[in-house]
């Protein structure tokens, strides 16, 4: 069998990054630059008061204090966003707002902490040094300077930027569009009745979260039945459009694995096992004259959950040129549980604490690949190397989480305050660990 490093290089050595764009600025929140950009202006554009204040010469106001105010005229306002431009006459104060532009000749702002806050005449109880609460025009950048790099990922913080240099449109990978197709004529899309021996389809649902909560956009969530012709045109169909496809189901050894059956020998497309629980059945290749990734997926949903999680996720990622590495966690095992020889087992767990403030484990659900009542409290899949079989209570195994820490850590932290509070007024039951916070035995 394929390792699953092995069966991921070869995934990932066989993808390109998706077309370049270019794109309003607002559309391109996400997806990742392809082009340095450089500021057009100077940021600040020009100078302008960091406080609500006094607009002064430092030495027209050298010496004043509270005990030795001065009385200085102001000449009258500058809002922000005054355009008209202003010039500070000798002797004179304006009285001005944070982010409005400096009045020629003037170096420094009073806080109007600092005064009486008159408009007329004020006074003024500090001195200040030049330069005191004035933002310099491009003390933050020069124009012509890099502001992003390409390979940078667009999030809120570089759309503020870019937007703060006037930048309009980038240059990106674009978006990834991805069509996701359940397979089995047992399949009934959610809604609509079942009938006698059918079920309705929770791979195509979880598949398209999955693609959205990765950054990524699901364009068609639909079925293939067990019908060689009908999965061949549906198939031929996607591959004129979409960027990557992925199947579940139908791709294992039995007599009505027709995904199997019509990609074998099309384009790259492999089959292989996998040394790995769940997600041993796998497949992966370029199709279509676009040469599309397309993956075909066990169709157990938790080895549908898995596979995306140490397949396709990556590869999505290489789709879009994004920055991807795994990140586990290290967790202490409160109950063990058996791992088959030879393959690496992905175990679903829940997260908790132990008396030290670590994270423990324990296991989530039953061990079946088609169980999915488990995935609704699992918060993480522990990695179980090939040659270990047995998890002993006590060790540790790294976590790769299906959800984020922070979110793991607020609940954690509620159920904590939670059980904290149940002590306190439980009487001789105070000190006993409950809910998620253990200890390990």
């Amino acid at each position: 069998m394929t390792t699953v490093d092995e069966h991921l290089a070869a995934v990932l050595d066989q993808i390109t990054p998706v077309r370049e764009v270019t794109l309003p600025l607002a559309q391109a929140h996400g997806l990742v630059l392809t082009q340095d950009v450089t500021s057009p202006v100077d940021l600040p554009r020009f100078a302008n008061s960091a406080m609500d204040g006094y607009a002064v010469r430092a030495a027209d106001v050298a010496g004043a204090s509270p005990e030795s105010p001065k009385l200085v005229p102001v000449a009258g306002d500058i809002p922000a966003g005054d355009g008209e431009g202003h010039t500070l006459g000798e002797g004179m104060t304006w009285r001005i707002m944070t982010g409005a532009p400096m009045p020629e000749e003037a170096d420094a702002i009073v806080k109007v902490e600092d005064t009486d806050g008159h408009s007329h005449e004020v006074l003024i109880s500090a001195s200040v040094e030049p330069g005191t609460h004035v933002r310099r025009a491009g003390e933050d950048v020069r124009a012509g300077e890099r502001i992003l790099s390409a390979g940078s990922r667009i999030g809120p913080a570089q759309v503020a930027v870019l937007a703060s240099a006037g930048v309009a449109e980038v240059t990106v990978r674009d978006a990834v569009r991805v069509v996701v197709l359940s397979t089995g004529d047992e399949l009934v899309p959610v809604g609509e009745p079942v009938g006698p021996g059918q079920i309705h389809d929770s791979n195509g649902p979880m598949l398209a979260a999955l693609v959205r909560a990765a950054g990524h956009y699901t364009t068609h969530v639909g079925h293939l039945p067990d019908d060689e012709k009908s999965i061949k045109k549906e198939l031929d169909h996607h591959l004129t459009s979409a960027d990557l496809v992925i199947t579940s189901g139908g791709v294992s050894k039995g007599a009505y694995d027709a995904v199997k059956a019509v990609l074998t020998g099309a384009g790259s497309m492999e089959f292989t096992e996998v040394d790995m629980q769940p997600g041993k059945p796998q497949g992966f290749g370029l199709l279509g004259r676009r040469k599309v990734p397309v993956f075909t997926l066990p169709g157990n949903p938790v080895s549908v959950l898995v596979s995306f999680e140490v397949f396709v996720r990556p590869a999505l990622a290489r789709l879009s040129e994004q920055r991807y590495e795994q990140v586990t966690v290290p967790a202490v095992v409160l109950s063990g549980w058996t791992s088959p020889a030879g393959r690496q087992q992905y175990h679903r767990v829940r997260l908790l604490r132990d008396v030290s403030g670590a994270y423990a484990a324990e296991p989530a659900g039953g061990p079946g690949s088609h169980l999915v009542a488990g995935l609704a409290v699992a918060d993480g899949l522990a990695i179980v190397p090939a040659e270990e079989s047995e998890v002993l209570t006590g060790s540790q195994v790294q976590v790769l989480p299906l959800r984020p820490l922070w979110e793991i850590e607020a609940e954690l932290a509620q159920e904590s305050a939670t059980d904290q509070d149940g002590a306190e007024g439980a009487g001789s039951e105070a000190g006993r660990p409950r809910g998620r916070h253990r200890g390990a035995s």
